[in-house]
């Protein structure tokens, strides 16, 4: 019925007084003794995340990872709707289907009827920049970037930065997180062998 912060900082890696200090900031109420009741904690969470209320996206390019991303099942169990993919493609626009598929001349028409705000971009890297604005000047407001170019808003950009536009951008670069994992894996291999060197029988 109850999770206690050093429940939760121990499961996350972090310190108990860490949670305490987030739930804090984020007005979720609870007590150092008497914990935090759980089902009271996921409505908060919920509704801090928004689950209240529709969680729709938007893909731009339905290549293989756009398609992957729209038949990711594990999007409807968090209650995120893909509700549209676009494609530049005319072979790619299809109006049936689980999720449509429509060309990019309807992409400003829908984010305004559907009051979307976040899209995935999965276009090759000649064209991200390009999408990026057409999406910004859609009203996109948030983005989860999967092309190869580090997408971001600047003063100098041709992009119409203004006090009440603020745009969310996470960049994901495949290769670089593969190459994290590959630098991460040689320390720790490194550090196995010292360990055995420094330790022998």
């Amino acid at each position: 019925e109850k999770v206690f912060s050093n429940n939760l900082g121990d499961a996350l890696g972090v310190t108990s007084a860490l949670v305490r200090k987030d739930f804090s900031c984020l007005k979720i109420k609870g007590n150092k003794r008497g914990g935090y009741v759980i089902d009271e904690l996921i409505a908060e969470i919920d509704t801090i995340l928004g689950k209240n209320n529709p969680l729709e996206i938007i893909v731009v390019g339905c290549g293989k990872i756009g398609t992957a991303i729209m038949q990711y099942n594990g999007l409807a169990r968090d209650g995120i709707t893909v509700a549209a993919g676009f494609d530049i493609l005319p072979d790619k626009v299809s109006y049936k289907g689980d999720v449509l598929i429509l060309p990019m001349s309807e992409l400003d028409n829908f984010v305004h009827d559907r009051q979307i705000k976040v899209g995935v971009i999965a276009v090759p890297e000649s064209a991200a920049t390009e999408v990026f604005e057409k999406m910004i000047k859609a009203g996109i407001l948030g983005y989860l970037n999967f092309s190869p170019v580090e997408l971001k808003c600047t003063k100098d950009s041709q992009i119409p930065l203004d006090s009440k536009s603020c745009y969310v951008i996470n960049n994901i670069n495949l290769a670089v997180e593969i190459e994290n994992l590959f630098y991460h894996v040689n320390k720790k291999e490194e550090m196995m062998a010292e360990l055995v060197n420094n330790n022998p029988k």
